[in-house]
């Protein structure tokens, strides 16, 4: 069985998809993009800036679940531009002190309404 999360602390979802979904005790966040939730629109800015806003969004879905960043098993991040990669790491490291998850970084040709970055997640809750 699965169960939606849904919370307005993180953009609503722009298309036919939740926000995040709990299967057992997984929870798989949709990729998010660096849209600030209040606005509805990307954030202007660094990099680092972006990528915060993006892992802001990520924690708003994972607590909305009952869980933590720190209960984040493994990332994707889809990037513009790998040029961008010491950029987002450095932003990423604050947010994954301790024991980081699995990640995966790729390269794409484009993402959703033109953003430079976009991460989804895989969440063992507790």
């Amino acid at each position: 069985m699965k169960k939606p999360v849904q919370t307005a602390k993180a953009p609503a979802a722009i298309g036919p998809y939740s926000q995040g979904i709990i299967a057992g005790n997984l929870l798989f966040i949709s990729g998010q993009l660096p849209l600030d939730p209040e606005k509805g629109k990307l954030v202007d800015g660094t990099m680092t800036e972006q990528t915060k806003q993006v892992l802001k969004n990520m924690t708003a879905v994972v607590e909305e679940a009952g869980g933590k960043l720190s209960d984040v098993v493994k990332t994707t991040i889809f990037l513009k531009d790998l040029k961008d990669f010491s950029e987002v790491n450095a932003a990423y490291a604050d947010f994954f002190t301790d024991c980081p998850p699995a990640r995966s970084t790729i390269q794409v040709a484009a993402l959703p309404l033109d953003a430079s970055i976009e991460i989804e997640a895989i969440v063992s809750l507790p």
